[in-house]
């Protein structure tokens, strides 16, 4: 682990009489605010949701200055009589560390090890420093192994244990933490306080936002928020503050010999009567997956028993929720959920998932993603209309819903303007006011305070009354065992198994690469290579320059490795579309030989030897285009094009930037794909006619996710720039690059049968 700095401040952080709004004075976040953080401290932010806390922490981490007070960080005065000063920030953030409560905004790159290197590059250090950096800080949070590996592809317990090595590479004088392990399982959690208590041990300031009171037993001092303002400041540690009564609690020890919980099985479940939810030997498999993530699995529920489903980040929890709610297909085994086959053995038709939808309800991991309406009085009405309610019973279900949840007071807010814990409960009342027989929640209170789960635990308990049957997802196991009938646990899949991109590249860097010959070019040689190829592929127009073609492409995927079944089956939609784009030369082309007519159009010999050659044609360029992206991770293809475009900086060109943007762009295009994926499924899991509708019907249900995906684009941008200003990213800065090309002999091969290539098909 880096070493501390050696003259950090006596004081790290001290407000005073802050205020901060966020809708210009209406209302104030933050009221009067003043603190004091000493070096070395320890302090715990708690309070209720919307109490102020992730405020008053941006404020802390230099990410943001306040509408009125005074603030010093890292003996850097940052906003003296109301006036911040930029360059001051600047400095005081070189020091300054941010952990996100959700790491998958704060991950910048597909690689580990490239992520890692991100801030000490802004930094300027040298190379070898940086290299340092990146080895003491995966160790630091046990990821050496994986240091190749996707981020964005890894569980939540170790993304967040990559976000922290992110700063740690940094070598903060003070770490700020907003609920770093609000969505993680114990092991992952405890993986993460490991870290903060070796950090604290080596004198590094730590402001760690929780909701968690066992996360403030080391804490110096706890501080307890109300509504703006600091309701009180303990000092000590081994205390916690209780958000709803205000009083100190000694948070009690942590019990590692707690008994096993059973593992989810058919034969720890009671058969009284006919299962409400039947699996039978469950097979799931992700796309690029070599293991499954669900494996033969089989259980049942029996009518109005609630079952609280645990296991670790990655074991394949929230994608049980999901097949269980037709919502994603198994590669084998069958589902019956409320007396409907959802998969048996082939997926239900359209009218089966209409009746699913009515019985079935959904809530899901990230409450934001399943929130599209412009009020939430009218997200709650979604569900209800799409039954065929009259208005007067759809105004019903949604007030007893709100009341339910006791957020009457939120009716006619957006639900995009609402705080996380708000969100969560607004959601919930969509599905509630469905009146499913069936109930799949998927963490319902992480990151709500004491009062917010209080009210989902009433909910829970009278909807049990009712009669639903409940599958609750949660990472607590004391609520776990106070809700539920029985308390089940999915097999663990160990984290590596469980992440493909993980297990395929683990190995750290060493003297042996056992990547393909392709994976490890120089991505400037590969990219002009491959641009060269794709461009030649234009200028096939004969048989024996298509055999080459064909030759060429086909010894480049056996380089690469590549599965061609699976390499073919990530772009069929594009080989589809542009072989019907092709084979309209079949009538548009009026020379040769008539085969035969059918009324104005004729196909000839020549449009049927030029339709096969420009789909053949097409589909080579486009195979190619695959297999470069296939092989080259988005931050080698973006160094490659800063690489290439430098030259161009002579003249103005802002190279660096450009570069950025374009990895930008390639590693937040698959979440904000993945986000409205999630949107649509929760269209449909509240019967939308996003699925089962007319043509019509379904292209207007489309229309509506507009709204949700760029109110989604607008939240990712946000958390984005405050995740390059936490890494010190500045327009302009000289950056130390980590990662220096340096093409070799298999480079000069490459390039020799690229250009060999070439002048075959100017020869044929």
């Amino acid at each position: 682990m880096p070493a501390n700095r050696s003259h950090s401040p006596a004081i790290a952080a001290e407000l005073n009489h802050i205020r901060f709004s966020y809708d210009h004075g209406a209302s104030w976040a933050l009221d009067d605010v003043s603190l004091t953080i000493r070096a070395g401290e320890r302090v715990c932010l708690v309070g209720p949701n919307g109490s102020g806390k992730s405020t008053l922490a941006r404020l802390i981490a230099g990410l943001t200055a306040p509408d009125a007070g005074d603030i010093t960080l890292l003996d850097h005065h940052v906003v003296a009589d109301v006036t911040p000063n930029a360059d001051e920030y600047r400095a005081a953030r070189r020091g300054i560390g941010v952990v996100f409560q959700n790491p998958e905004d704060q991950l910048l790159t597909t690689v580990l090890e490239d992520d890692v290197a991100f801030g000490p590059e802004n930094l300027g250090l040298d190379r070898t420093v940086i290299a340092t950096r990146i080895r003491q800080s995966l160790d630091a949070v046990d990821m050496s192994s994986v240091r190749r590996a996707d981020p964005t592809r890894m569980s939540g317990g170790q993304q967040q244990r990559a976000a922290i090595a992110g700063m740690l590479a940094m070598n903060p004088a003070m770490l700020v933490l907003d609920e770093p392990t609000a969505m993680l399982d114990e092991t992952a959690r405890a993986e993460v306080m490991r870290v903060l208590d070796a950090l604290q041990q080596r004198g590094t300031t730590i402001v760690h936002v929780t909701h968690h009171p066992n996360e403030t037993r080391h804490a110096d001092r706890v501080i307890h928020m109300e509504s703006g303002h600091i309701a009180e400041d303990a000092s000590g540690q081994a205390t916690a503050q209780c958000p709803e009564t205000g009083v100190l609690t000694p948070p009690p020890a942590a019990d590692d010999s707690s008994t096993p919980l059973p593992v989810l099985s058919n034969s720890s479940t009671p058969q009284n009567n006919a299962p409400i939810i039947r699996v039978s030997h469950l097979t799931y498999r992700y796309a690029d997956g070599e293991r499954p993530v669900i494996d033969d699995l089989s259980f049942s529920i029996q009518p109005g028993e609630t079952v609280a489903l645990m296991g670790t980040n990655g074991s394949g929890k929230s994608t049980l929720a999901r097949l269980l709610c037709a919502l994603a297909r198994p590669e084998s085994g069958t589902i019956e959920a409320a007396g409907i086959p959802v998969v048996r053995p082939k997926p239900a038709h359209r009218k089966q998932i209409a009746q699913l939808r009515r019985r079935v309800g959904y809530v899901m991991q990230h409450p934001e993603q399943q929130l599209f309406a412009e009020t939430v009085a009218e997200d709650v009405a979604y569900g209800p209309r799409n039954q065929g309610l009259s208005d007067a019973d759809v105004q019903q279900r949604v007030r007893e819903a709100l009341a339910l949840l006791h957020i009457e007071h939120l009716a006619d807010r957006s639900p995009f303007d609402l705080s996380g814990g708000q969100q969560r409960l607004a959601a919930i009342a969509g599905v509630v006011a469905c009146r499913p027989d069936v109930l799949v929640m998927d963490e319902p209170t992480a990151s709500l305070d004491v009062q917010a789960k209080a009210r989902i635990h009433e909910l829970l308990h009278t909807l049990k009354e009712r009669g639903v049957t409940m599958l609750i997802i949660t990472h607590d196991r004391a609520e776990a065992e106070s809700l539920a009938d029985r308390v089940v646990r999915m097999p663990s899949p160990s984290e590596a198994q469980s992440s493909p991109s993980i297990q395929r590249d683990a190995a750290p860097q060493s003297k042996t690469d056992h990547r393909s010959p392709v994976h490890q070019l120089d991505p400037r040689v590969k990219m002009v290579g491959f641009l060269a190829a794709m461009f030649t592929m234009f200028a096939v127009n004969t048989p024996a320059q298509l055999a080459t073609g064909i030759a060429f492409t086909l010894a480049v995927m056996m380089a690469g490795r590549l599965n061609p079944i699976r390499l073919l089956a990530t772009i069929h939609p594009i080989l589809a579309l542009m072989a019907v784009m092709s084979l309209c030369n079949l009538v548009v082309v009026r020379t040769g030989t008539p085969l035969f007519t059918w009324g104005p159009l004729s196909v000839t010999d020549d449009g049927v030897t030029i339709a096969v050659l420009y789909t053949c044609r097409f589909a080579l360029v486009i195979i190619l285009g695959a297999i470069f992206l296939t092989t080259t991770t988005p931050t080698a293809i973006t160094d490659a094009f800063e690489a290439l475009l430098h030259p161009f900086g002579r003249f103005g060109l802002h190279t660096q930037e450009i570069a950025l943007v374009m990895s930008l762009a390639l590693r937040f295009i698959p979440t904000l794909t993945d986000e409205t994926r999630s949107i649509i499924d929760a269209q449909a899991a509240r019967g939308g006619s996003i699925e089962t509708g007319s043509l019509s019907q379904r292209i207007k249900a489309m229309s509506a996710i507009i709204v949700p995906v760029f109110a989604g684009t607008l939240r990712h941008a946000d958390n984005l720039s405050l995740a390059l200003d936490a890494r010190c990213y500045e327009e302009g800065i000289v950056r130390t690059h980590w990662r220096v090309f340096a093409p070799s002999a298999r480079d000069a091969v490459f390039a020799v049968t690229v250009i060999a290539y070439i002048v075959a098909i100017v020869v044929l």
